[in-house]
């Protein structure tokens, strides 16, 4: 059985920094692609960033750049996100979630329906 299970969140003032893993079992966590999507109060689930298997390729958000980092320890099948600058419109919850790809560009895979896997979530806060 497959479970992805992210930590890491929590409230933090504007400007400060958080760092986000997502621990996956039950799949061969080196043949996937993952990726990080988030989801404010009535909005729509978006993509924050995702990483190939390898963690040698990697895409963010433009409203992330220059601020948020994803990566992935293989050897601890964990999928990090380091948020620093943090801002009160990164309010949200913040899921992880994995597709069978060994493709060594990512590229393209922004859309939630891109991957079959899914954790439950954590919540961030960044107070205005």
């Amino acid at each position: 059985q497959v479970h992805l299970v992210e930590s890491g969140g929590g409230l933090v003032q504007a400007g400060g920094s958080l760092r986000l893993s997502c621990a996956v079992s039950g799949r061969t966590f080196s043949s996937d692609t993952l990726a990080w999507f988030r989801q404010a109060p009535g909005k729509e689930r978006e993509f924050v960033g995702a990483i190939n298997w390898s963690g040698g390729s990697a895409d963010l958000a433009d409203s992330v750049k220059g601020r948020f980092t994803i990566s992935r320890d293989n050897a601890k099948s964990t999928l990090y996100l380091q948020m620093n600058s943090l801002k009160p419109e990164d309010t949200a919850v913040y899921f992880c979630a994995a597709r069978q790809s060994m493709a060594a560009v990512v590229a393209g895979l922004r859309r939630p329906g891109d991957y079959a896997y899914w954790g439950q979530g954590t919540q961030v806060i960044v107070p205005s």
